[in-house]
């Protein structure tokens, strides 16, 4: 799409209108009741120190992480091997992106998902009816090789920076993935393996402050498509995750990071570990900086749980599928529906 006629982006939008525009504004039964929020379970989420993940305490570290994907299908990690500066390095060039004028920014812009990097707003513009209070930029990152030259230029950091980052993300990725497939008691190496030749993205989101929050999210409730998610934030809260039946805020742990299990790995676990609803909702007094990573199987790999998890206590849950054909789906249906995995059961499974 030619910048000179993208939909504004919301930061601008914003700007000039000092509103919620109507197009932002959530039906009256579908806004966040702000009220109803759970904020006094700490950070909302276990805490897993990683700092032994490589040490003689190795198994109990991964029990944690199986039990958190289990119970929770969230927590944070310290101690993650992400240097501090890399970290930091990613939030600045973040926010100077953001920053720039309107006109620089555009230069990004495209409502095309097959585009592999793109700025755009809210999360589909071609189909929701709703739009949502976020701003993004979508880079692929796997090989950083085929992508990093179609970055941005503007910062003048920013290909270097993002590129570090991107590189510490994905060796964090793979250990955790190895982490999670000792936890079900299979080979180290099985989810490494079972993603085929792998895909990495990288949205880098921000949320400007919100004249009326109570009327819109950030994004709506969701389940990630993806594998695995690892969130960097700012200090800014906006993260919210579903435990039984209700919303509970996941607070900003300072060198934390946070940890998801998507669709994928629910799958591959053969629902032993549960892809849990979350949300963002905004704030009137601060903008946010959020950069998750969603670390994907390749678009040709087959999901499928390993045999030692199928057996009469626990069938087949979902029929083998594409990671294509999965994303395909769950593009299509956008955010109007939590997760599209039941799709995938088998027919006598499902509830349609």
């Amino acid at each position: 799409m030619s910048p000179a006629i993208a939909k504004p982006l919301l930061s601008d939008l914003v700007a000039q209108s000092g509103q919620v525009p109507s197009s932002h504004i959530r039906p009256v039964g579908d806004r966040p009741d702000l009220d109803s929020v759970d904020h006094e379970s700490g950070s909302g989420i276990p805490l897993i120190d990683l700092k032994q993940l490589d040490g003689p305490d190795r198994r109990k570290v991964v029990e944690a992480i199986g039990s958190a994907c289990e119970t929770d299908g969230f927590f944070m990690v310290r101690n993650h091997g992400i240097p501090e500066a890399v970290v930091e390095g990613m939030l600045r060039v973040a926010r100077e992106f953001f920053h720039l004028p309107e006109s620089e920014r555009l230069k990004c812009y495209s409502d095309d998902p097959k585009k592999a990097i793109r700025l755009s707003t809210s999360f589909n513009v071609r189909t929701e009816k709703v739009s949502n209070w976020r701003d993004f930029l979508r880079l692929h990152c796997f090989p950083l090789e085929n992508f990093v030259d179609q970055w941005p230029s503007n910062p003048s950091s920013f290909r270097q920076v993002v590129s570090t980052y991107s590189t510490e993300a994905r060796a964090l990725a793979l250990r955790l993935l190895e982490a999670i497939s000792e936890s079900l008691g299979l080979e180290r190496g099985h989810m490494v393996a079972a993603m085929g030749r792998h895909a990495q993205h990288m949205a880098v989101n921000y949320y400007p402050p919100c004249p009326q929050p109570e009327l819109t999210y950030g994004l709506p409730g969701h389940k990630d498509p993806n594998a695995v998610t690892l969130l960097l934030q700012d200090g800014v809260s906006g993260l919210q995750v579903q435990r039984n039946g209700r919303w509970v805020a996941v607070n900003p742990v300072p060198d934390a990071l946070v940890i998801n299990i998507g669709d994928q790995i629910q799958a591959l676990s053969n629902d032993r570990y549960k892809s849990v609803l979350h949300r963002v909702i905004v704030n009137s007094e601060s903008e946010r900086i959020s950069v998750p990573t969603f670390y994907c199987p390749s678009p040709d790999a087959v999901i499928a749980p390993a045999d030692a998890l199928v057996d009469g206590d626990h069938p087949l849950a979902y029929r083998p599928f594409t990671y294509q054909a999965y994303y395909d789906e769950f593009w299509n249906m956008g955010l109007q529906s939590a997760s599209c995995l039941d799709r995938f059961r088998p027919i006598h499974q499902r509830a349609d």
